[in-house]
């Protein structure tokens, strides 16, 4: 399954041929922190909101594509909430991969990771998230990552045509 997360304001684009598409459009609470999804129902958040399930439905894509505004080098506040609530992802468990350690994955292996950033960023900003991105991916269980830049939302959506 290729999945596609957003936040976009409006429609989003086509191009994508995402078989679920996800807005990062604010509408849920953001993770408390209580590590449920974790331990008392593994995957399943305790907020009954339309992130429920959300740990679930990206563990079991085969490709994630994610489509955020830069913000100081890192995802939007609401791409980063809406990923707060993905932990359950993973185990409370710890493993080494890509040389480091990581919390052991909860759904094995996946495909591709890419991530397209819009707006304007320092050189700093493009190395941090250069080195987010391929950690995410690590973490996250991706064989394979990118991310690719943009000026703007209107220079993204122009290179998707």
């Amino acid at each position: 399954m290729k999945l596609l997360i957003h936040d976009f304001v409006g429609p989003c684009p086509t191009s994508f041929d995402a078989d679920k598409v996800i807005p990062a459009d604010g509408k849920y609470a953001p993770c408390k922190g209580c590590f449920h999804c974790w331990t008392k129902h593994p995957a399943r958040c305790d907020y009954k909101d339309s992130l429920e399930e959300i740990a679930r439905v990206l563990g079991e894509a085969d490709t994630l594509i994610i489509v955020t505004r830069n913000c100081y080098g890192s995802y939007s506040p609401q791409v980063k909430i809406l990923l707060d609530r993905a932990i359950g992802t993973s185990t409370p468990l710890s493993c080494f991969r890509g040389g480091k350690m990581h919390h052991t994955l909860r759904y094995g292996k996946k495909d591709a990771f890419f991530v397209y950033v819009y707006g304007p960023l320092t050189e700093r900003e493009r190395q941090t998230w250069e080195a987010l991105v391929e950690n995410n991916g690590i973490n996250e269980g991706f064989t394979r990552h990118r991310v690719d830049f943009f000026p703007s939302l209107d220079a993204l959506k122009a290179a998707l045509k």
